[in-house]
């Protein structure tokens, strides 16, 4: 087994993690998190999504939270942009670097963004042309590539197809996510190899759920076919407002103690990053889905 030296970390908690939650999380409780996981060394954050506020009203301040956030020359302020509306006020706000989003079944993407895959892809083909402009680099997230709560099975030739339109289009990162935790090890390791031999030039990443409690064997299992991309969650919040019971992401510091153990570089401090954890617990209210941050790592030890 060949394991990557290093591993890049993608917070998504302050977007993925929240953009199900009822209660409005207040603005300068989204700008404290966004800074304090910055802080903890994460370098690469998926922070908010100009999408419509009445699509999903947790977003409704990301003008607002990208005009607040540290500016470090060492983080990447990373939001969802789902049209051309959404990529202009994004790069108005200064991001670093756009996320653009389809899904490999065309069932799930009319039900999250009311379009068809190929709609999207349309989409896409608009959006990059407007980034490069402004110099700025545009990743691609792929819904449902490991099976779709709707239609099931997507096959890895469909995901295939998705990957070498978006390539064309000028997207330089791709990241293949299980949107309600339909993937299992051998699946990811099958699709991702696949599609690794078939397209070394692409940069993939990896967006796991843990609904059904497989998230950390399938980073696993990305890493044993090269992967060095992964997004995340604190705490392992999350889940999709337009997916049937689609729980939390993997969590990040579950990720990063898991990576680390292994010899794995993070560059990732895990102390604060629990400590990110627990902050978000007592701004959410309530215990959050994260293991690590209760447990604590494994190096901690206890009086007899």
């Amino acid at each position: 087994m060949q394991l990557p030296q290093s591993v890049t970390m993608r917070e998504v908690g302050t977007r993925d993690g929240i953009q199900s939650l009822g209660a409005f999380v207040p603005t300068e409780h989204k700008i404290e998190m966004a800074n304090l996981l910055a802080g903890a060394g994460l370098k690469r954050i998926e922070v908010t999504s100009f999408v419509s506020p009445k699509a999903v009203p947790q977003m409704a301040d990301a003008g607002e939270l990208m005009a607040a956030l540290e500016r470090r020359p060492d983080v990447s302020w990373e939001p969802l942009v789902p049209n051309l509306i959404g990529a202009r006020k994004a790069l108005d706000a200064r991001s670093d670097r756009l996320v653009v989003v389809l899904a490999a079944s065309d069932t799930f993407n009319l039900k999250n963004i009311r379009m068809t895959v190929e709609d999207s892809l349309r989409n896409v083909s608009e959006i990059v042309p407007l980034a490069r402009a402004a110099g700025v680099p545009v990743s691609a997230g792929i819904a449902t590539s490991f099976g779709c709560p709707y239609e099931g099975d997507v096959p890895a030739e469909r995901v295939g197809q998705i990957v070498d339109r978006l390539i064309e289009l000028g997207c330089d990162e791709v990241s293949l996510a299980d949107t309600t935790g339909m993937a299992n090890p051998l699946q990811v390791e099958r699709t991702v190899g696949g599609l690794r031999e078939r397209r070394p030039d692409v940069q993939f990443g990896l967006h796991f759920h843990n609904t059904r409690g497989m998230g950390l064997a399938n980073v696993m299992a990305g890493l044993n076919v090269g992967v060095t991309v992964y997004d995340a969650s604190i705490g392992g919040i999350g889940g999709c407002p337009f997916a049937p019971r689609a729980t939390g992401n993997v969590a990040t510091e579950d990720v990063v103690h898991m990576l680390e153990e292994m010899g794995i570089q993070t560059g990732i401090d895990l102390d604060a990053l629990i400590g990110c954890a627990q902050r978000m617990s007592e701004i959410l209210g309530h215990e959050l889905p994260g293991q690590v941050m209760k447990a604590g790592p494994r190096a901690v030890r206890h009086a007899a």
